[in-house]
């Protein structure tokens, strides 16, 4: 077993790790830990591990170093495990895996497989990225964007509440266009492309999602402006936000995305800018669940 763990994350949350090596250590689990020296590092390190015939890599950290793992294991044969000691944890709650690193790491050691299918990002400008949880355009993603990481790990999430207030006031909301299954196009102010039901978190925003089937759920909002990211804002933790006028979900197998000055985020970081083709991964990932 491979642990990718990213020692820039602070020490909080290598404190967490070492809680969760002790309970691999004393159920005898053999674990290697390799950490992670630049972006896209993670990928690198877990297809290598995968490679030479590493039955299992763990990824050590929030979403997108589970995004990161993920790349670097599609196509293999080796498994993706979770130790979630990112900001949002998405995926874990999405998953079930418990965010307590003693008992997240007697998942890795004890859990079952199941299939994870994750979705691939085709950029403009010819580069890829594979998402595990959802990919956004619009003014989440700018909110992602121009995120300080100093807040994001001295705040946590009430980082990302800081930054979206102050985006509401200079985010342009530039329209773009949105084409599903190669239907007609619609034009909306942001759209969130899902695999899950979760989103921030542990709040409710496809409830017909599900990570290990096959294809999206496409959430729009024809609306834009500060008034309705607001109103969005206001209602995501309340669960009501699949519910509010003019928001939209479809299910899709194949989103494109178009329009100028438009930025991405997948897995909650910064990912480029429009336009994006969005189709699912190649095969799925095996993940290592609670039974």
């Amino acid at each position: 077993m491979l642990i990718v763990f990213n020692p820039t994350a602070g020490g909080r949350r290598r404190r967490r790790l070492a809680q969760a090596l002790g309970v691999l250590r004393a159920k005898g689990v053999a674990a290697e830990l390799a950490e992670t020296e630049r972006p896209g590092h993670a990928t690198t390190l877990a297809r290598e591990a995968a490679g030479r015939g590493c039955p299992l890599v763990v990824a050590a950290g929030g979403d997108g170093t589970i995004a990161e793992v993920a790349a670097g294991l599609a196509g293999s044969a080796a498994g993706l495990g979770i130790l979630p000691l990112g900001t949002a944890n998405v995926l874990a709650w999405e998953l079930g895996v418990p965010l307590a690193p003693e008992a997240a790491a007697a998942v890795v050691a004890e859990g079952a497989p199941r299939w994870l299918r994750p979705g691939v990002a085709r950029f403009g400008d010819g580069s890829q990225r594979l998402f595990v949880q959802m990919l956004g355009a619009g003014f989440d993603a700018a909110v992602v964007h121009h995120l300080d990481l100093r807040w994001k790990r001295a705040l946590g999430r009430f980082a990302y509440v800081l930054q979206g207030a102050r985006e509401l006031g200079r985010y342009p909301f530039p329209r773009f266009t949105v084409t599903l299954d190669g239907g007609a196009a619609e034009e909306v102010a942001s759209v969130i492309v899902t695999k899950g039901r979760l989103y921030a978190g542990r709040h409710l925003l496809a409830p017909a999602a599900r990570p290990g089937e096959p294809g999206f759920q496409v959430a729009l909002f024809p609306r834009g402006g500060a008034l309705a990211a607001a109103l969005y804002g206001a209602a995501l933790p309340l669960g009501l936000l699949p519910r509010l006028p003019g928001v939209v979900l479809k299910p899709a197998r194949r989103v494109v995305l178009r329009g100028e000055g438009v930025p991405v985020q997948a897995d909650g970081d910064a990912a480029g800018m429009l336009p994006v083709e969005v189709e699912e991964a190649a095969a799925p990932i095996p993940v290592v669940l609670p039974r």
